[in-house]
């Protein structure tokens, strides 16, 4: 499952949760990959330099989000690092657990193919931009410019959109997004073929 920033993941994610599913969060591996002893910490300091950490020795992932932001090469560098040491974790995870259904949450899920060849379906979150500013603004405390220069520095919406299995449109009501999530756990779900073997179907 990806989709642009601001666009409520974490709320279709809670909830397939509750129905049963299990999630494989690809920031929070993120950040396990960037922890001091991490297998991506010493190349992002190594390549960043030790302005970007804290007293402690950890990374700073605001500082270090300061730098990468507000250039799109830097960005690349970062991903080049990060990317298979996310991917690595994230298929040690998939290969531990058994559920109905698992999903793997990615904003950037479309562009790393590695992450992209763990699964079954696709399935977009999408949101206008007028929703995604609020719950940047309200939800994370950004002013409009941070929350704008964050939307700016992915890939258009749209073009996540084309490649996708499925989408949810999350610019609505709480009753309507919960609607649409119900179809598709009814949809993936039951027409699974392979729940005997404990492996569930992976979005």
């Amino acid at each position: 499952m990806t989709g642009n920033i601001g666009t409520g993941k974490s709320t279709v994610l809670g909830y397939l949760a509750r129905r049963g599913a299990a999630v494989i969060d690809a920031d929070a591996l993120a950040h396990q990959a960037i922890a001091p002893g991490g297998p991506a910490y010493q190349a992002v300091v190594d390549l960043f330099g030790t302005d970007i950490l804290s007293p402690d020795g950890s990374i700073d992932r605001k500082a270090l989000g300061a730098i990468v932001f507000s250039d799109p090469s830097k960005l690349a560098q970062l991903e080049a690092i990060v990317h298979p040491a996310v991917f690595e974790l994230a298929q040690r995870t998939l290969n531990e657990t058994v559920a109905p259904l698992v999903v793997i949450e990615a904003i950037k899920l479309l562009e790393s193919g590695r992450l992209l060849k763990l699964c079954n379906e696709v399935w977009v979150v999408t949101a206008d931009e007028a929703s995604q500013l609020r719950r940047l603004m309200q939800g994370r405390g950004m002013s409009e410019a941070e929350a704008r220069q964050r939307m700016a520095a992915q890939s258009p919406q749209e073009e996540k959109v084309k490649r996708a299995t499925r989408v949810i449109d999350n610019s609505g009501s709480i009753e309507h997004l919960y609607e649409q999530l119900d179809r598709l756990w009814s949809e993936v779900v039951n027409s699974a073929v392979d729940l005997d073997a404990g492996k569930g179907q992976k979005v």
